[in-house]
Order: structure tokens, then sequence, then C-alpha cells
């Protein structure tokens, strides 16, 4: 063991080299910031050049500003640097932020590493040179609890940076090299911020090395730093002592202008109250003057600064122009990643700001309509149903003031959005009073859902247990285009008990605003405006998709991208939703040729923007030259309709249309696909080969044919000689939908007030144990089904 102990900085390098190589092109692959504008490959890596212009003066406001930030320095804490026995160095963490620090800069921006570690290395190299200084029969005759206590011996700390800073340079150097970047080393102390000359000579030489493209590699001289001090001098931004990589990577941030300081620990920021404690919470934006708010906890177990410090450097590099960020550098599931997610303004740790926002944060937004949603529940349902029928109301009376807002979002969107999604976006006075009437549906279906009873059951004498409806819990709804969704989801929601977060597309921003307004107001009769809310800031959909504390369930409404992008980013959180609306029409040899034509143009032509449109267009081969199959083209063709052809279509026609690139295309448009199938079984086979189990239509007049359709297509909604359009909430008589699900667990199909709903059981009992019901127990479980109150149909 003993014998394959390095014995200095230049052999622990070579030794590691292998490993080092290896760690970093295996994980090259998975660093791939989103704000990618041209790609080139170099070493293995992308190399990538993004337009960054900024002139230095102000601390960006907003995380979302970060990926504009051009020079950035990190700080990687003793705690991210060193192995949990803060003997050696963490080689998997460091790999990985030497990748990332390397994509960052390939991408143009400028790079400034503070790090910890020399200490570590060289306890690490120290304690095994001892070792080797003992004679092997000193070693052999020691005993194993003396020999242990050999292994950790009492090492002075500037002695261990001494021995250690070569080795932890070589490593760097590497690392970097594989990424084909250059690193240079500078060492500083105090004295060398405090002498003026000494202070201008660091600026020259850290600016020609990040003119040459070059990462200086900065760390405090510990072998001869005087010992930790208390910060007592944080106050102005020409005065701060380096005392620690802290105040060393603040005090480098201001001094070179830097936009960005990233400080990574670990902990995953700023916490409120000391992290572990029961009622800790992350500080997602941190403003100067909330330190009392925050009550800080110990130092870290290794290093010289605790968060106090940090937090302290943080505002002092704040105040002078550069924004900053703490987050977790050692968290295995994020650490891989989160430099490039900071940079590219996800919410990840605590981001220092000193613009505070109007309003509350989505946090506290989320904590709001948890509470306001727990009282909602509490109504009773002729309170709830009030307050939907005043909303219901405030449409049609307030309607002139929604309509103005509407215009301004449409004339906002003229030549940005599709003819589809203006048509989503735009409000009129009928669809208003639609609205106001599947809202007074709704209400009235409201009467006897949270609370209804479900099943009840006689476990034992005078023990019985009840499952009754209750409230998810917190929703969120993000929606695109679609302004009339709001007062819909926001009736469904009331109506179930539930709080909500809705997130709305910036081209309805006026008219959402009005439209929530006028819920908060219809709230309000009953006390619980805040139930509702409607989220303003400049939150990212994938950050609001990480909030597994606050939201219960997330329902994406818009296209199946954003519908596939919510399911991919959210964390914990249940999605219901479809992700495409690839939706089919078999038109069966013994269809009726008056009905299929109309259908068929329903399906299709009303709205083929919507997720229930037709796309796919199948049809029995003994149809082909027929009139019917005439009429069918000729009506397609008068619609402007593009034809795509399936394969065995595209056989049988000597001059076709264009063939069909994928038969699992969603057009969302004026085209459709036609493909030819022999039977009614190959029809459903398609449709569960290439479907998305969204809405299935059969047209025939043989009933016997139709049935055996209904009840094998495997989709949510599965008609017989009805358009594909009635898929929806409203017409269902639900009043409204949330969405359509297609998955298999909870509710599918259009969602409306039943599947906001989940369960919960209630026992009643006089002093029963378990242990009564043991085989030499008293009594004896009876399992009797008891009679359910009848549900109020009214």
């Amino acid at each position: 063991m003993l014998s394959q102990v390095y014995r200095s900085g230049s052999q622990s390098f070579n030794h590691l080299l292998p490993w080092v190589k290896s760690t970093a092109v295996s994980r090259s692959h998975r660093v791939q910031p989103s704000a990618i504008r041209h790609v080139r490959y170099w070493s293995n890596i992308p190399f990538i050049t993004v337009p960054l212009s900024r002139t230095h003066g102000k601390s960006f406001a907003h995380r979302s500003e970060l990926k504009h930030a051009k020079r950035i320095v990190v700080k990687l804490g003793s705690a991210v640097v060193t192995r949990g026995d803060e003997c050696g160095l963490a080689l998997g963490r460091l790999a990985s932020i030497v990748e990332q620090v390397s994509v960052l800069q390939n991408q143009g921006r400028e790079m400034i590493l503070v790090t910890s570690g020399a200490v570590a290395f060289g306890k690490q190299r120290l304690r095994h040179e001892i070792l080797l200084s003992q004679s092997v029969r000193q070693a052999l005759h020691s005993g194993q609890n003396q020999l242990k206590e050999m292994a950790i011996p009492v090492l002075e700390a500037r002695a261990c940076a001494a021995a250690g800073q070569s080795g932890l340079m070589a490593l760097y150097e590497a690392m970097f090299t594989q990424y084909s970047i250059c690193a240079a080393q500078i060492l500083v102390t105090n004295l060398d911020f405090h002498d003026e000359q000494k202070r201008r000579n660091l600026n020259g030489t850290l600016h020609e090395l990040l003119r040459m493209n070059i990462v200086p590699i900065v760390n405090t001289n510990d072998a001869v730093v005087p010992p930790a001090e208390p910060n007592s001098d944080l106050q102005g931004v020409n005065v701060i002592s380096v005392k620690d990589n802290d105040s060393l990577a603040a005090r480098l941030a201001v001094e070179m202008k830097t936009d960005l300081l990233i400080v990574l620990s670990d902990v995953e920021g700023l916490f409120d109250s000391p992290p572990g404690s029961d009622d800790a919470k992350l500080i997602d934006i941190f403003y100067p003057g909330d330190q009392q708010s925050v009550t800080f906890g110990t130092k870290s177990r290794v290093g010289m600064g605790g968060m106090e410090a940090k937090v302290k450097a943080a505002l002092w590099a704040l105040q002078g122009g550069t924004s900053v960020v703490i987050a977790n550098g050692t968290h295995p599931k994020v650490s891989g990643h989160v430099i490039t997610d900071i940079v590219e303004g996800k919410k990840v740790g605590t981001f220092f700001s000193e613009v505070k926002p109007a309003g509350p944060t989505v946090e506290q937004q989320g904590e709001m309509a948890r509470s306001g949603g727990r009282t909602l529940a509490t109504l009773e349902p002729e309170q709830r149903a009030e307050i939907i029928h005043h909303l219901a109301d405030l449409l049609t009376d307030q309607r002139d003031e929604i309509l103005l807002a509407n215009k301004k979002d449409l004339e906002e969107a003229e030549g940005r959005l599709a003819a589809p999604l203006l048509k989503r976006l735009s409000l009129s006075t009928s669809k208003l009073n639609s609205l106001a009437i599947g809202l007074r549906q709704i209400a009235a279906s409201s009467q006897d859902s949270v609370g209804r009873v479900l099943r009840r059951t006689r476990i034992a004498k005078n023990l019985e247990l009840e499952q009754v409806t209750v409230p998810i819990g917190v929703l969120l709804v993000i929606f695109e285009s679609r302004p009339d969704c709001l007062p819909q989801v926001a009736a469904l929601a009331i109506a179930s008990g539930n709080g909500l977060l809705l997130k709305g597309g910036k081209e309805a921003a006026h008219s959402n605003r009005i439209l929530h307004l006028l819920t908060q107001e219809a709230l309000s009769i009953h006390g619980v405006k805040e139930a509702v809310q409607l989220v303003n800031t400049r939150e990212e959909v994938e950050d609001l998709c990480r909030l597994d504390k606050l939201i219960d369930l997330i329902i994406p409404r818009g296209s199946s991208q954003l519908v596939r992008d919510i399911q991919k980013a959210a964390k914990g959180i249940p999605v219901m939703g479809h992700s495409e609306g690839i939706c089919h029409l078999y038109v069966d040899s013994e269809a009726s040729v008056d009905k299929v034509t109309r259908l068929v143009r329903d399906s299709k032509c009303e709205y083929p923007a919507a997720c229930n449109a037709l796309e796919t267009l199948l049809i029995h081969r003994d149809l082909l030259r027929t009139p019917l199959f005439d009429q069918i083209i000729d009506m397609l063709r008068v619609e402007q309709v593009k034809i795509h052809a399936g394969p065995k279509f595209a056989s049988y026609l000597t001059f076709s249309p264009s063939e069909v690139k994928s038969l699992r295309t969603e057009y969302g448009d004026l085209e459709l696909c036609i493909e030819v199938v022999d039977s009614v079984q190959e029809a459903i086979d398609h449709i569960h080969k290439y479907g998305s189990s969204h809405t299935d239509v059969i047209v025939t007049e043989n009933e016997n044919t139709a049935e055996f359709f209904l009840q094998h297509v495997d989709s949510a909604c599965v008609f017989w000689n009805a358009s594909t359009r009635f898929s929806d909430g409203y017409r269902f008589g639900l009043g409204a939908e949330v969405g359509i699900s297609t998955s298999r667990i909870h509710a599918r199909g259009p969602v409306g007030l039943e599947g906001l709903l989940t369960t919960k059981w209630l026992l009643r009992g006089q002093d029963h144990v378990v242990s009564d019901f043991s085989e030499h127990g008293s009594l004896k479980y009876l399992h009797e089904n008891l009679p359910v109150p009848q549900r109020n149909t009214n």
C-alpha cells in the first residue's frame, strides 16, 4: 500500500493524469448550454461563440440577464475542492468544474478561477511523507491503533499549503489542457491589493492573461498569509482585507470589474436559518438590508469562512457592481452543470440583487396559493359556487374593459404571431358569453364535489371508515396564447378547492392581467383572494417546474413542444397533459356518403390549430376510385387543405401528392395525411402504432363494426360518427377543462372538475387499537359496506 504513495507533486500529477484525461473527455458531451449560436468542435468539446457586450458599473437586476455576463469569477470553496476526509482533492468534482469553465471560456467569456485546495493536497502529501519516513519495522510493530493515529498527523496549515500548491496547479493544468486551454497561477496576499504599485501590477497581469485567452487561477498565498482575523472592514468599495478566498474573490471581482461572481460551497445557497433545521428555506434572491432576516449557522467543515463571511463578501462585491450567486458545488446531481446553469440564468442557488421586485416572488405566490386554497376548500359548496357565478357576471359586465385589453395584445402581436395563434389570442363578445355560460355550468357541478363520500365501510363495531374527495393542492397551469383559458381554469380550481398558479404567455399579458384581477375580485367576496395567483415575474418555465415543495400538479396547455419541454423539466412534480394531438378518422367501407364529408370537414377545417383537429384520414381500400372518395378529395381541395400521401396510399396513385415524411405528424394547420387500410383491424393497428391516444373516430353504418372499433381503440376519446372536435370539456358538459390528458394515471380525456380531485380516508373510532384484533384479541374485523349518501345531481 505504502509503495503506491506518490512522493512529489509531479509524481502525484503523473499518477492522476490518465484518470484526468478519461474523465474530462468522457464528461465533455454533457455540458451543452442552451444559448448556443454557432458551434465548432475543438478538442472534443463544443467551441461556441456567443455575442457578449456589457458596460460594467451596475450589477444585473435579474437572473435572466446573467447570460450576458462577459467576465466571470468562479470561487471554489475548500468543501468543494477537498474530499470528505479533508486529505486530498475531490477529483470528480474538479474535473466537472474545469469542464464547465472551459465551455464558458470557449464561448468567448473571460473566466477567472479562485481556488482553495492547496492545504488539503499538501496535507495528503505530508501525511504520506511522515508515514514513509518511519521504518518498516516501526510501522509493523506499532500496533493497529497507533498506526491509525500516525495516519492523521497534526500538520501546520502553512506548511501544507507550501507542499500542496505546486501539485494543485499541476493538476489544474493537466485538466485544462484537455480542452486546449492554458491556465496560469497567481498567488496573492492582502498586501498585493493594499499596496498601490502591487495592485496595479496584479491588475495588469490579470488583464494581459485574459487578453491572451488564458484562465488565471488565483489563490491566497497560504504559505505566508497571517492567521485569520474577524471581518471588521467590509464597509466600503475600496476597503476589504484578503483573509480567505471569499474576500479574495470579492476583492478580485470588483478590482477586475467582473460581471458575475459565482461562489461555490457545500450548501445550496443562503437559507433564512441554518441549513438542516426544520424550517430552513432557501432564499432565491437576497437583497442588501435583508441580513437581519437570516440566522447564520456554523462555519464550513473546512476552510476559513462560513456563510456569514460569504454573504458579507457577496454584498461587498454587489456594491462594487458585480452580480453574485452562491450555490452548491458538491451536490452530485447538480454539480456537473451548476456553473453553466447559473450563467444560463437558471434558478440555482441564491442570487444577490439590488433591485427588489414590485410584487411577491413566485415562492411567496406559491405559499399564498396553498394557504388560500386550503381556506377555499373549507368553504361551503354554495359559497364556492357563488364566487364562480360572480366571476361569470364580471366577464359580461366588464366586457368592454376586457376587449380593450385584448385589443392591445392583438396589436402588439400583429406580424409576430401566425394566423392560428392570433385566432387563439383573440377574444370577442360571443367568446365571453360562452365563457360565462361554461362557468355557470361549473358552478352547478361544484355543489357536490369536495367532500363527497365515495365509500363507507364498517371496520368493526363503532369503527367506521370513509373515503372522501379532496383537492389535489396547488396546481400550476401553463398556457399559451389563449386568455380565455384563465377564467376557465380559475373556475375549475375554485370549484375543486385547489390553490392555483397561472403562467400565461407574454403575448396575452394585457388580457391575462385584467382577467386575473376580475378573478381575484370574485374570490374576495369570501375572503380567499390569494388562492389564484398570476405569475408575472421573469420566472422561466423550467424554474417553475422545480418548485416541487410548492406545486402538486402541473397542467400545460399549449403546443406539443411546450408539453414535452415541461414533462422533461418537471422535477418530482406530476405533469398532466398530452404530448401530441395526432387524431385519426377512419372511413369504413360501409360509411354514409352524406356523413363523411361533413365529419371530415368539421374535424380538419373548423379549427385546424386545435389539439383535437384531424391529422390523419384512414380510408378503407374498397372506397378508392368511388364517388365517395372523390367527394372527400374535392371538399379538401375547396377548403385548401394540403394533402400528404401515406406510403400505401401513394402506391395506388400514378401521380400522388407529396409522400408523408412521418405518419406521426401533428400539422396544426390545413394539412392532412391520407392513408389506405384494408380493414377495421388494420385501422386500429395503425392508430395504436402512430397515434397519440388523444381522439380517434370511425365513420360507419355498421353497428357491430363501430362497437368493435370503440372497444378496441385504446385512446382517451373514441367516437362513432362524430367529429374529433367534440373532444372538449365544454362540449362534454364539464363546463370547461384544464386540458386533455392522454396519460393512463388519474384523469384521462378532457379534464374537468372531477380530474382535479383526489381522495383521503377518514376513520372514526372509540379507543380502538390494532392489538385488539390480533389472533388472541377480543375484536374481529367486520368490513361491512355501508350505504353512501346520494350525490346531489341538481
